[in-house]
């Protein structure tokens, strides 16, 4: 069998349509109906979808293995080899930085949960830069990561923001797991171990406590013409952004906002909000470094036998609860602080 691999983008539809109809913007409008295009080819044939296979003690390099290549402004993949492993920076900005993103995504995992790479065998991480003219969109499209320079009005680089590169690497570690089915409540769940692990990413390189972390998904990737922060909050989903233009961030934080629709395999990048905002309140009740605390139960959840492809959220908030009292005991804070925080959403009763 030989399924094929889902494009994952960072920028959600709902907002690229915004863009696209915003006559302030025009040149951003005219990225937007671009990138927006692109979506509408959400499957390409790349490789057998399957768990990665158990490494040989000893025989696995553990070292990143990071390739970035540069489209020259086309939409050619793989485009030309501008920096491999062991070479210098290059001083282009988008090169170097993702460059850094991979690195800091692929020491997270090692360093955190022993996991080399994103599929857990030293798979190379490969990326293009300069995609496209004026890209408004950075994704995962099932072997490689790939960044639009944005519009300049709406959008800056997609290389700025390290959680985004954390964000788009995690679909290759839940293809590599879970493999969630992307529709539904089980895509939202997608969606939000993206944003989970990216932002986890981002705290780990930083070396912030969850109390010092912003929450924020994409922080820095709007130009200071727009009145918006991020992309998504953890912290206060619905809060992202609040434009004249673009409209208001519509993600909800509890199942009480929870939108029915078929739009977006289902609203995946909008009720995500929802499982992000309980890692949030988990997180910051638990306290210290995120990945030692709510993290860890995530990672125990995503890896876990009872989460299956079409996990709703009950389901997986019950995988949660009882990796929480698996890794840290049945009476503990860290069980308690899960168990409350799908509560809190709505999620749990």
């Amino acid at each position: 069998m030989t399924p094929t691999a889902r494009i994952h983008s960072v920028v959600p539809p709902y907002l690229l349509r915004a863009v696209a109809d915003a006559a302030d913007f025009p040149r951003a409008a005219s990225a937007a109906r671009t990138a927006l295009a692109s979506l509408e080819v959400v499957q390409r044939p790349k490789h057998e979808v399957r768990n990665a296979p158990e490494p040989v003690a000893g025989a696995l390099d553990r070292s990143p293995q990071r390739t970035i290549s540069d489209a020259h402004g086309t939409t050619t993949l793989p485009g030309d080899v501008v920096r491999r492993e062991g070479d210098p920076a290059t001083g282009d900005a988008a090169v170097d930085e993702a460059w850094t993103g991979l690195g800091d995504t692929h020491a997270f995992w090692l360093d955190v949960f022993g996991r080399v790479s994103i599929d857990g065998a030293g798979l190379a991480l490969d990326a293009t830069v300069h995609y496209g003219h004026d890209y408004d969109n950075a994704y995962w499209d099932g072997s490689r990561m790939v960044f639009g320079d944005g519009d300049g009005e709406v959008f800056e680089r997609f290389t700025i923001a390290v959680d985004v590169i954390g964000h788009e690497l995690a679909h290759g570690v839940t293809q590599y797991t879970a493999d969630l089915t992307y529709e539904g409540q089980s895509g939202a769940l997608n969606e939000s171990i993206s944003d989970v692990f990216g932002s986890l990413v981002l705290q780990y390189a930083r070396k912030q406590t969850a109390d010092q972390a912003s929450w924020l998904i994409g922080e820095g990737l709007f130009t200071p013409r727009v009145h918006g922060v991020a992309l998504r909050s953890m912290k206060a989903p619905g809060t992202a952004y609040d434009d004249p233009v673009l409209g208001k961030d519509p993600q909800p934080a509890t199942m009480a906002g929870y939108v029915d629709t078929t739009d977006d395999n289902g609203g995946v990048h909008t009720n995500s909000g929802i499982p992000n905002h309980a890692f949030y309140l988990a997180a910051t009740a638990i306290g210290g470094n995120a990945w030692d605390g709510a993290g860890a139960v995530w990672w125990d959840a995503l890896t876990s036998d009872a989460t299956t492809k079409s996990i709703d959220f009950a389901g997986f908030a019950g995988v949660t609860v009882t990796a929480a009292a698996s890794r840290f005991g049945d009476r503990s804070r860290e069980h308690a602080a899960v168990e409350q925080a799908w509560r809190d959403v709505g999620v749990l009763s």
